[in-house]
C-alpha cells in the first residue's frame, strides 16, 4: 500500500503516472456516472434528465482529458506548436467529423428536434431514439408516397437508422411534433359526372367532420401562436370539388393527430365507401369493364 502511495505521488516517473492515469480514469468513471444520477434524480422532465446525464458524462470526460494532459505535459515547451499542427490536421482528415459535432450543436441549441420528435432528416422518416454528439439514431416510419418506402405508409419499419448531425446544414428538417401534433390529412375521390357527387360530397364531408380533431388542432394553433407570428390557420373539415376531363374530383382535407393518421384515413375510406355503395355511387376509373354475351346463333 505504501508502494501504491508513492507511486501516486511520483508524477516525474513513468510508472508513477502510469498509476495516477489509471486513479484519475477510474475516479472520473465514478464521479461521473454518481454525477449523472445526482443531476437527474433533480430533474423531474424526462427528456431535461435524458440531456442533463449526456452532459454530465461528456463533462467528466473532458475534466478527465484535460487533467492527462497535465499530468503527463506532452512536448513540454513546445505544446501550442504541436497544438497548433494537430489541430490543423485534425480540421483536414475530420471534415465530416467536426461538421457532425457542429450539427450536433445546432440540434441541442436551435432546439430543432429532441428525443421522441417524429422528424424527416436525411431522407429518412422516424421518430428520434438518441442524439449523440456524431449522431442521430431514428426509428424509421415509412412512407405511402416513396415506392422505395419499406412500409406504404406512415407507420414503424422496425428499422433504426443512424443519420449524421451534419445533415442539419445540407437538408431540410422536418419535425411534425416539434409544435403541432396534428397533420392536415386529405381524401381523394372521383365521381362520374353522370352520378349523384352533391351526395358523394356531402357523404365524404360528414365523414370528415366525425374523424377531424379540429378542436385540439385549434387549441394547440393557440398556443403556438403565441410564441410565433403566424397567422388564421383554418382547421375545420372542408370538402374542396374539382372538375376535370373525366370526373369530378372530391378531396376531403381534416385534422387528425400526427401519430394516428393512417388509422384514422383509413376508418374513413372504409365508411365513405360503404356509404358510397349503399346510396348507388360507383367510384370513377379509367378503367373499362367490357361486356362479352353470346349471340343468338351461338357466336360472341
Amino acid at each position: 500500500m505504501d508502494a501504491f502511495l508513492d507511486l501516486l505521488r511520483d508524477n516525474s516517473s513513468v510508472a508513477g503516472r502510469l498509476v495516477t492515469t489509471a486513479v484519475l480514469v477510474v475516479a472520473a468513471v465514478l464521479i461521473g456516472s454518481a454525477a449523472a444520477r445526482l443531476a437527474g434524480w433533480r430533474v423531474t422532465d424526462a427528456y431535461t434528465r435524458y440531456y442533463v446525464r449526456k452532459a454530465t458524462h461528456y463533462g467528466a470526460f473532458l475534466i478527465l482529458l484535460v487533467a492527462l494532459a497535465v499530468l503527463w505535459r506532452p512536448f513540454a515547451g513546445r505544446i501550442g506548436v504541436v497544438l497548433g499542427f494537430v489541430a490543423a490536421g485534425v480540421a483536414f482528415a475530420m471534415q465530416e467529423v467536426i461538421g457532425a459535432l457542429a450539427g450536433w450543436v445546432s440540434i441541442l441549441t436551435g432546439r430543432q428536434f429532441r428525443v421522441g420528435d417524429r422528424i424527416q432528416m436525411g431522407g429518412v422518416r422516424g421518430d428520434v431514439l438518441d442524439i449523440t454528439p456524431l449522431r442521430t439514431t431514428v426509428l424509421e416510419i415509412g412512407s405511402g408516397n416513396d415506392s422505395s418506402s419499406w412500409v406504404r405508409g406512415r407507420q414503424y419499419t422496425g428499422r433504426t437508422v443512424s443519420i449524421s448531425n451534419k445533415a442539419v446544414f445540407s437538408e431540410p428538417v422536418y419535425n411534425s411534433t416539434a409544435t403541432l401534433q396534428y397533420l392536415w390529412e386529405e381524401l381523394t375521390l372521383t365521381v362520374s359526372y353522370r352520378d349523384d357527387w352533391q351526395r358523394a360530397e356531402r357523404i365524404l364531408r360528414e365523414e370528415a367532420q366525425r374523424a377531424s380533431s379540429s378542436l385540439g388542432a385549434r387549441q394547440a394553433i393557440k398556443e403556438m401562436r403565441r410564441r410565433y407570428p403566424v397567422g388564421h390557420t383554418e382547421v375545420e373539415p372542408r370538402v374542396f370539388v374539382r372538375a376535370t376531363d373525366n370526373w369530378i374530383e372530391l378531396s376531403a382535407r381534416f385534422v387528425v393527430p400526427v401519430r394516428e393518421a393512417r388509422a384514422v384515413k383509413d376508418a374513413v375510406t372504409r365508411t365513405v365507401l360503404h356509404r358510397l355503395g349503399e346510396a348507388g355511387i360507383p367510384i370513377a376509373s379509367a378503367t373499362q369493364e367490357v361486356t362479352l354475351r353470346e349471340a343468338a346463333g351461338g357466336e360472341s
